[in-house]
C-alpha cells in the first residue's frame, strides 16, 4: 500500500495508560480554546492525516512553508498548519490544555515554542494574495497573540453528530481498502453536492482505479456554502442510485478550507495519501474563491514538485459540461458539440436561485433527487 507523506504515519491518539496520565497532568495545566479550524486540525494530526506533522507548526517550518511550501526538512508540505495563543500568555516548556468552544477537553499540546509571523508574509506565500476580502486573510486577521508548537496529544475526539457513520481515520481507509482488495484509489475532494459534472470525472477516474473514495469536506467552510448535513444526503442518495456499490466507499474529511487555490490542491492531496489513496481528481479551479486564481493554477502546480516528491498520482480534468449534441456528459477534449448553445453550463448562482425558488435545475445539471434535497433545505432554512 501507498507510504504515508514523509514514510510513517503518524499517531497521536492518546489510550489507555498513556492517556489517564495525560487527564492527570492536564488537571493543573493553563486551557486555550481552539476555534473550528484549530480543532479539524487537532483531529488531523492526531489520526495521521497531517503525517508527518505531529504537532502544531514552529517557525522554521512555518517560515519554510510560506516561502518554499516545505518543511523546514525539505519534506514537501504547502499550507501552515498553526496553533494562535488568543492573546493568551503561556510558558514554553509546560503543558497546555486544548478546549473546544463548549469547554469540553479535547487534548494536550506540549509548548516548545512561541513566535510571532507577520500575517501578510504568510498570506502572501500561503494564499498569493494579501487582499483582506479573500477569506484565508480574514481568518488570519482575526487571530490574536502568537503562534503556540509543539506536539500534541488527542484525549477524545472532537464530535461530528451528523457525519459518525462515515469517520474513518486513515488507518481505518487503509484497512477498508485492503479488505475490498482495491490496490489503487482515487479520491474525490468536494465541498459542493455532486452534480453531474462531478459524476462524470469521477466515474472517468473510476475507469482506471480499483476503487474510488468519495471524501467531502466537512470542517469549517465559508457561511454560504450548503452545510455538511444537507451535503451528506446528497452524496449517501446519489450513491444510492448512480454508483457501483461494490467499488466506491463514502468517509468524511474533517478538514477545514483554507481556500488556498493552488497550494490547497497539494494540500488536499497529500492528505489523502496519507488515507491511503494513490490517485487524487484536480479539476478546474480546485479549492478557489472568487477571482484570486487562475481556472487551472491548481493542476499546473503540481509540476513543480517531482513525482517522487509527491507520491500520490493527479488526475486533470478540464472543466465539464452536456454536451446537446452527443446527449451526455463530455469536456473540451471530447465534446462533439463545438457551439456554445450546444454546451450546457449552469453557474452556481444560477442553481441557487433556481432552488430557492423550488425549481429544479435541468436533468443534465444534477440528479432530480439531490435537486429535491436541496429545495428542501433552502425551504427549511427560509421558513426558519
Amino acid at each position: 500500500m501507498i507510504p504515508a507523506h514523509g514514510g510513517r504515519l503518524i499517531n497521536r491518539i492518546a489510550q489507555g495508560e498513556q492517556r489517564e496520565e495525560l487527564l492527570a497532568a492536564a488537571k493543573n495545566a493553563p486551557s486555550l480554546t481552539l476555534n473550528a479550524r484549530e480543532v479539524s486540525d487537532l483531529e488531523m494530526i492526531a489520526i495521521g492525516a497531517m503525517s508527518p506533522l505531529e504537532g502544531f507548526m514552529g517557525s522554521a517550518d512555518l517560515d519554510s512553508v510560506v516561502k518554499n511550501c516545505r518543511l523546514a526538512n525539505g519534506v514537501v508540505w504547502p499550507l501552515p498548519v498553526t496553533l494562535s495563543s488568543k492573546g493568551g500568555s503561556f510558558a514554553a516548556g509546560g503543558l497546555i490544555k486544548l478546549e473546544d468552544e463548549s469547554g469540553a477537553l479535547l487534548g494536550v499540546l506540549q509548548l516548545e515554542e512561541t513566535y510571532a509571523y507577520d500575517k501578510d508574509t504568510e498570506a502572501q506565500g500561503a494564499l498569493g494574495t494579501t487582499d483582506d476580502k479573500h477569506p484565508g486573510k480574514q481568518y488570519l486577521n482575526g487571530l490574536e497573540g502568537d503562534y503556540l508548537a509543539g506536539p500534541v496529544w488527542l484525549l477524545e475526539m472532537p464530535k461530528h453528530a451528523f457525519a459518525n457513520d462515515y469517520r474513518l481515520t486513515p488507518r481505518e481507509t487503509r484497512v477498508l481498502f485492503k479488505h475490498k482488495g482495491w490496490k489503487t484509489v482515487v479520491a474525490f475532494q468536494t465541498r459542493n453536492p455532486i452534480h453531474r459534472a462531478h459524476e462524470y470525472l469521477t466515474k472517468c477516474a473510476l475507469e482506471i482505479v480499483d476503487g474510488l473514495l468519495i471524501h467531502p469536506l466537512v470542517g469549517e467552510t465559508k457561511s454560504d456554502d450548503i452545510p455538511a448535513e444537507v451535503r451528506m444526503k446528497c452524496y449517501t442518495t446519489l450513491l444510492d442510485g448512480y454508483y457501483p456499490k461494490d467499488r466506491v466507499a463514502l468517509a468524511v474529511y474533517p478538514q477545514a478550507m483554507r481556500y488556498a487555490g493552488p497550494r490547497e490542491a497539494i494540500f488536499h492531496a497529500l492528505l489523502r495519501k496519507n488515507y491511503g489513496c494513490t490517485h487524487f481528481i484536480v479539476g478546474r479551479d480546485h479549492a478557489g474563491v472568487g477571482d484570486y486564481y487562475g481556472t487551472y493554477d491548481a493542476q499546473e502546480i503540481f509540476g513543480q514538485f517531482t513525482t517522487e516528491e509527491i507520491g500520490i498520482t493527479p488526475l486533470m480534468f478540464e472543466h465539464s459540461f452536456w454536451d446537446k449534441v452527443a446527449g451526455a456528459m463530455a469536456s473540451n477534449k471530447t465534446a462533439a458539440a463545438t457551439k456554445p448553445e450546444d454546451k450546457v453550463f449552469l453557474s452556481g448562482t444560477k442553481v441557487r436561485e433556481m432552488l430557492s425558488n423550488g425549481e429544479r435545475p435541468p436533468v443534465e445539471f444534477t440528479r432530480p433527487e439531490v435537486a429535491d434535497i436541496l429545495i428542501d433545505s433552502m425551504a427549511s432554512k427560509a421558513s426558519v
